[in-house]
């Protein structure tokens, strides 16, 4: 039975794909989340493993996957899908445990961070999968101000980190080719009926079963065995924002990612 890792399992995407994969009973599930409360909840409805872990610390995200590694030889997907999202009044710049800009730290370090940790497992899984669940807001980081220290806003914020997502995934799918590892990214749906959204103060727009359709085929669709380094708009291949596609931002984004991950 494959072994999936699904980071924010507890609430809204990741929980809901949790049950859905439950429901095959075809796979063993290790649970990610914050509140414990809700993720012993989400454990126990699906059969899980539940797996507590504040991901805006790095040392915990070392942590969780040290747990991981202890506990089982090989891990057949990774999906990094937790994170923070944005406020309708445009928020207020918050920093994490290491003194990060709180949004780079959750959405963009904590999965590079992790899948770097996990590669070993994941290697032995092989052939195995990663899936970043991205979004199709997308906006480059100013490298000169890349923790958004001026002129801050949330929305700012989590776009830039979600294009920082989107180019790691096409890097690591180039360094891991012929591995028997891919790599994918996604924009699962537009704000669905979650957590996130309602904080967002949002309309819904999309379904969660929409969501959740497109994350699974990432996941444990045939017809993507193999295919690695893309980025989808929910169940089709689209084409990010231009900078996942130019080296030279690439090559920035990966000397400050390496920057800020050192010690780690």
């Amino acid at each position: 039975m494959p072994l999936i890792l699904i980071t924010g399992a507890s609430d809204g995407l990741g929980r809901a794909l949790a049950e859905d994969l439950a429901a095959t009973g075809r796979h063993r599930l290790l649970l990610h989340g914050r509140d414990a409360d809700r993720l012993a909840e989400v454990a126990e409805a699906t059969g899980g493993t539940a797996l507590r872990a504040d991901l805006s610390a790095l040392h915990e995200v070392k942590r969780l996957a040290t747990r991981v590694g202890q506990a089982h030889d090989r891990l057949d997907v990774l999906v990094n899908n937790a994170g923070v999202g944005f406020h309708v009044d445009g928020g207020t710049r918050q920093l994490s445990a290491d003194g990060y800009e709180l949004r780079l730290a959750v959405n963009y370090l904590a999965p590079v961070l992790l899948t770097r940790e996990l590669l070993p497992l994941l290697r032995r899984g092989r052939p195995a999968r990663v899936v970043n669940v991205a979004s199709i807001g997308q906006q480059p980081i100013d490298f000169d101000d890349p923790q958004l220290a001026h002129d801050y806003t949330d929305v700012a914020a989590y776009c830039r980190s979600k294009l920082a997502l989107i180019c790691h995934t096409m890097d690591l799918a180039a360094e891991l080719a012929d591995s028997g590892v891919s790599v994918n990214s996604v924009h699962p749906a537009s704000y669905m009926p979650t957590g996130m959204s309602a904080r967002a103060g949002v309309e819904v727009v999309d379904s969660l079963e929409k969501g959740v359709s497109a994350t699974r085929r990432l996941v444990d669709g045939a017809d993507l065995a193999g295919v690695t380094g893309r980025y989808f708009d929910s169940d089709r291949e689209a084409r990010a924002a231009g900078e996942a596609y130019d080296p030279g931002y690439r090559q920035r984004l990966r000397e400050l990612t390496r920057e800020l991950l050192t010690g780690f």
